[in-house]
């Protein structure tokens, strides 16, 4: 296990997760978000896209009480991508994307928890100093999420992202915890 905290639990995606994979990305309720309701995906195409060597791209499967609940992957921003964002180039960047695979369990705070445990884990076993999303902007339900788990806003990314055909907004969301503590900080204490 990577990481695990209460029922849920992250661990890198394996070989033998490909068919739960390829159920999720079949859903086009989840690929509404996720990639795009136009892409076609079979068991090769799984395994080439999420599993065999991703670089420098941690795959993840989530686990719900040891049950397949969704995915998650990270990856430390390089230098060409930390520029092109406008962020610091000097800090250690790492970026997250992730879903919830199982429908019936959208919308129980699950999310939440699974972005909060990355955050963290991120936070003290990469030394991460910043952590960035880029949620399509119509994607309402994520945006939230992500703000409940301390993301902020940074800036609308215009034409950012090919989905489904067309260039869709994204918003660059960033969970920085020298400022988290700065604003923890100056708040009166009660």
């Amino acid at each position: 296990m990577l990481v695990q905290q209460g029922r849920l639990a992250i661990r890198v995606l394996q070989k033998s997760d490909a068919l739960v994979m390829l159920r999720w990305l079949q859903d086009k309720r989840v690929l509404e978000f996720y990639e795009g309701r136009d892409k076609h995906f079979d068991l090769q195409s799984i395994i080439e896209i999420f599993i065999e060597d991703q670089g420098e791209t941690t795959p993840c499967l989530v686990l719900l009480d040891n049950k397949p609940l969704g995915y998650v992957q990270f990856y430390p921003l390089d230098s060409e991508d930390k520029q092109a964002l406008e962020l610091p180039v000097e800090d250690i960047i790492y970026g997250l994307d992730q879903f919830i695979g199982e429908s019936d369990f959208w919308g129980l705070g699950l999310g939440t928890q699974l972005v909060s445990l990355m955050r963290d884990y991120l936070i003290t076993e990469k030394a991460a100093q910043r952590l960035v999303l880029d949620p399509q902007s119509r994607n309402l339900r994520a945006i939230a999420c992500y703000e409940k788990c301390g993301f902020e806003k940074l800036r609308l990314l215009p034409a950012h992202e090919m989905h489904e055909g067309q260039l869709q907004d994204c918003w660059l969301m960033q969970y920085y915890p020298a400022r988290s503590s700065l604003i923890a900080s100056s708040r009166p204490k009660i």
